[in-house]
């Protein structure tokens, strides 16, 4: 029996939790920025799995490197050593400047980690009293969806109905400076922050905003936590986002776009006074460091690198983002975005922004809306100007036509 698109989309309704809100297309095929449904119909994928496809749908030498590793050994937990792990370190640490190299799977699982070595490095080095220890937050983060993490979302459809939740963190409004110093105690061990709030819609910070947070956090020892796992690996044009104030964080945490795309590898960087808190027993995974993720993880790195593909996302994106912002029409609040990491805003009375991803995707554009009124446009790196004009032409239809 031959499945259908709607059949397809009734089974999940039926048996699969209703957790997510997917657009109505079922993919079957993807290459570089395109990806096919099973209808044969193209679309040309303006999400890159929420920057996770960064390198582009199955690249070649990401599955080549993928292939190999599975045909000789996938997994042998942490209790014994694999001979790619400490390539992938030595990697890793080479690219990003880093000290220290903590291998997870997940972005949430990053996230959790740091919190957990930056409260036992507040104990252990700060000297804060056991139990006492603080992070400070900004309103609107995304950092995942576990209940340690939720507990400091602001968004109510992500706490709603799962507390008690987790204390020991203080919330403040993004990009204000001041706010932070003000909110720091002598129980602060840090300050865990987005570049971009990329679910919260793009949010991009005042310049000049990380320079200050770098010398806030420097005169009060705390540990400055970037949370780069949809903002690294070259989303923004640089490597890190971190890089276009010309800032170092204490601890860096990366994922997506590690695994490009073929498998959950995340990682936390930082240094040996944090990470070096963390003693045997005391933090793991089973699958965190294993080789098949390793070995995925370093040609992900190796050809985001030689393919320059950092260069087109800052090249490219400014591209896009001028063509976006030279869209003429009445719904449109703001353009705006770093890189290919770049959002579309509608004034709030156009009644949300689903219905115009509904429209881009019957165009062949798939796009996804975020806190109702924003659609985010993030292609894979891989990106020509052809495949932006082409966009385009699909894009600006949608949105002027709309408009008169």
């Amino acid at each position: 029996m031959t499945l259908d698109t709607h059949d397809f989309i009734a089974i999940e309704s039926r048996l699969g939790a209703h957790n997510y809100k997917p657009l109505d297309v079922v993919l079957t095929r993807g290459e570089g920025v395109w990806v096919y449904d099973i209808e044969g119909n193209r679309y040309l994928d303006c999400l890159a799995a929420y920057s996770a496809v960064n390198q582009g749908h199955c690249h070649p030498k990401i599955l080549a490197a993928m292939v190999e590793q599975a045909g000789k050994l996938t997994l042998t937990s942490r209790a014994f050593r694999n001979d790619q792990l400490a390539l992938l370190y030595e990697e890793l640490a080479a690219l990003t400047n880093s000290h220290k190299v903590l291998p997870m799977n997940s972005g949430a699982e990053a996230v959790e980690t740091a919190i957990k070595a930056v409260r036992k490095w507040g104990y252990e080095v700060k000297g804060v009293p056991d139990g006492q220890a603080e992070i400070i937050v900004c309103a609107d983060n995304f950092h995942g969806r576990t209940l340690g993490i939720i507990s400091f979302s602001t968004d109510p459809d992500a706490r709603g109905g799962f507390g008690p939740f987790a204390p020991g963190f203080r919330i403040i409004p993004f990009g204000d400076a001041e706010a932070l110093e003000a909110a720091i105690t002598p129980n602060t061990v840090g300050f865990l922050v987005e570049p971009i709030q990329g679910e919260a819609g793009v949010n991009i910070p005042p310049s000049g905003y990380f320079k200050r947070v770098r010398e806030i956090c420097t005169a009060h020892n705390v540990t400055l936590i970037l949370d780069e796992i949809q903002t690294g690996l070259g989303r923004t044009g640089k490597l890190l986002a971190e890089e276009h104030e010309g800032i170092v964080a204490d601890v860096t945490l990366i994922g997506k776009a590690l695994g490009g795309g073929f498998y959950p590898v995340s990682a936390v960087l930082s240094n040996t006074e944090v990470l070096g808190t963390l003693k045997p027993g005391q933090h793991g995974s089973t699958f965190g460091g294993n080789p098949l993720a390793c070995a995925v993880a370093r040609a992900a790195l190796k050809v985001l690198v030689e393919e320059g593909m950092v260069e087109n996302s800052a090249r490219l994106g400014a591209y896009f983002l001028e063509r976006l912002k030279a869209m003429r029409s009445n719904l449109i609040r703001d353009v705006r975005g770093r890189g290919l990491m770049l959002a579309v805003e509608l004034h709030p009375e156009v009644g949300g922004a689903r219905p115009f991803v509904e429209a881009l995707r019957g165009k062949g554009i798939l796009a996804k809306d975020t806190h109702d009124h924003t659609i985010r446009f993030a292609p894979p790196l891989v990106i020509t100007r052809e495949e932006i004009d082409w966009a385009m032409e699909r894009i600006e239809p949608v949105f002027t036509a709309s408009a008169a």
